[in-house]
């Protein structure tokens, strides 16, 4: 059966404010860009002409309806988000420090995307996609939690592919032993994990980047793991094959998106080939475009909206 959408990916979707320079009377200016990891990732993907539906919720507010209009906009399906009346969406504020690397401080006490039931979850969405993609943060809190659980067993029962990325945020968790919990569920359940270097050693307790792999391929015989390492670029690992590339350097204002814009675009590339036989070529070209549009994300603001083009990433590989 030929299934409907390339990727539908569950989550979180909220407003990133960053900071946008500073008013004539002196104070801080923020700019509210619609974020949260898995739309992010189904932007990038969306650029790459993938079809792509999006499951969660938000608040019927002025921010819920910015973050539905967005999506639309990207060409992302909206039919899988539910708005709720009685909880707002949840907030993030970014403070960027001088490196590009950033801080968040959430409103979420709760956020409406903690509220997604399982009775409100288009699970036909699911069961219609080549591949589901998720993240830990629908785990932190009931009832999406159990949303969450219900939709990967969906997923699985329905052949898709299954793509997991933790995105650790400690301070969304009521404990750091959750969180860990909840990123071992997942390991549970993923093809792909996309893992990046201070994950890695969270849930390994391994220092050693390598030996830290080891124990997840040991543990949870995930097919392929791919390792991001900031701006030294990423590594795949895939059956007993390590392939490493390096990162691009471009001037960075904020890294927001960057592991996102990394995920699409693997995600991208693992679906114009055979999962099951990927060569060290497949893998050394699709690190090769993902650490370049990686790269490209973090010389603009916000995520949803500032995708590359996918001639903009040609264009950088080749210079």
């Amino acid at each position: 059966m030929k299934k409907q959408y390339d990727v539908v990916a569950m989550g979180e979707m909220l407003i990133d404010f960053t900071m946008n320079g500073q008013s004539t009377q002196g104070n801080n200016l923020f700019e509210a860009c619609p974020g949260g990891a898995p739309c992010n990732v189904l932007a990038m993907l969306s650029k790459l002409g993938r079809k792509t539906g999006f499951i969660g919720k938000v608040g019927n507010d002025q921010f819920g309806h910015l973050l539905k209009e967005t999506i639309e906009e990207i060409g992302i399906d909206s039919s899988g988000l539910v708005m709720d009346d009685k909880i707002h969406t949840t907030l993030a504020f970014v403070h960027t420090f001088p490196d590009g690397d950033r801080e968040f401080s959430f409103y979420r006490q709760p956020g409406a995307d903690m509220m997604l039931k399982e009775e409100e979850v288009d699970f036909g969405l699911i069961q219609n996609a080549r591949l589901f993609h998720f993240g830990t943060l629908s785990m932190t809190d009931e009832p999406a939690r159990s949303a969450t659980w219900k939709a990967l067993e969906v997923a699985r029962k329905a052949g898709c592919l299954i793509s997991f990325d933790p995105n650790l945020r400690e301070p969304l968790w009521s404990s750091i032993d959750l969180a860990k919990e909840m990123m071992e569920y997942g390991m549970k359940y993923c093809d792909i994990l996309k893992i990046s270097d201070n994950e890695i050693q969270f849930i390994s307790g391994q220092e050693d980047y390598e030996k830290g792999i080891r124990y997840l391929q040991d543990t949870y015989h995930i097919p392929l793991i791919l390792l991001t390492l900031g701006k030294d670029g990423s590594r795949a690992y895939y059956k007993d094959m390590v392939v490493e590339r390096g990162g691009f350097k471009l001037d960075t204002i904020e890294t927001t998106g960057a592991g996102d814009t990394f995920c699409g675009s693997t995600l991208s590339g693992i679906l114009e080939r055979d999962f099951k036989n990927l060569t060290q070529k497949d893998l050394e070209e699709i690190l090769t475009f993902a650490n370049a549009a990686a790269a490209l994300i973090t010389t603009k603001k916000g995520a949803i909206r500032s995708m590359p083009e996918k001639e903009e990433v040609e264009e950088l590989i080749k210079s």
